[in-house]
């Protein structure tokens, strides 16, 4: 199974969020197109990853949304098939977000779980099983780099990663770039994507 982690300093933690302006809504854009280019492609769902969604935004952070989906599962809205667009996905975020219940991780959809969990817990749970990779601008090439089925790619929103946490993280992590030039979130997400299908990963 592989694993995409993205972390957002800002994006709402409460479902009453606006779906009309998600700018506003701490950057919950980002989170949307990174969840849109992690799992579709032209006609197809991939069933083979995992994301996760760590918000630490107000009003109560942190909080930790963990995603799969399957091709006949697709994403429902009230029973209905959902078409994938930003609203809709939006709309996704927050039924996960009104799911929660506090001191449980809560199935609050099919495949989809929630709960306050902070960025390095997950972190921690996942590197037990996985190798870890940060994207940094100065680390190794990802294409001269060796990856393996079982493997979690970590991504920061428009702010990078918190100072603290990336400075544990490099300590056990493999940074990775790119290129040389900056992505947005959910470009980097395409390019792993891109990169991971060419090698069967």
């Amino acid at each position: 199974m592989k694993h995409f982690v993205y972390f957002s300093s800002s994006a709402s933690t409460s479902a009453g969020f606006r779906t009309d302006n998600l700018m506003k809504a701490g950057r919950m854009d980002i989170a949307i197109h990174v969840l849109i280019n992690t799992f579709f492609v032209s006609r197809q769902v991939r069933e083979d990853i995992k994301l996760h969604l760590i918000f630490y935004g107000m009003p109560d952070p942190p909080k930790h949304i963990e995603i799969t989906l399957k091709q006949q599962q697709g994403i429902q809205k009230e029973g209905d098939s959902l078409d994938v667009s930003k609203k809709d996905i939006a709309g996704l975020i927050k039924r996960a977000l009104r799911g929660y219940k506090q001191g449980e991780k809560r199935e609050a959809l099919p495949g989809v779980f929630v709960e306050k969990k902070s960025f390095l817990k997950v972190i921690g749970e996942l590197e037990k099983e996985n190798e870890i990779f940060i994207l940094d601008k100065r680390g190794e090439d990802l294409r001269d780099s060796k990856i393996l089925k079982n493997c979690v790619f970590v991504i920061g929103d428009h702010n990078g990663l918190p100072k603290k946490e990336l400075k544990r993280l490099k300590k056990t992590a493999t940074a990775v770039s790119i290129g040389p030039k900056m992505y947005f979130a959910s470009q980097v997400i395409t390019l792993l994507n891109n990169e991971l299908d060419r090698r069967g990963v």
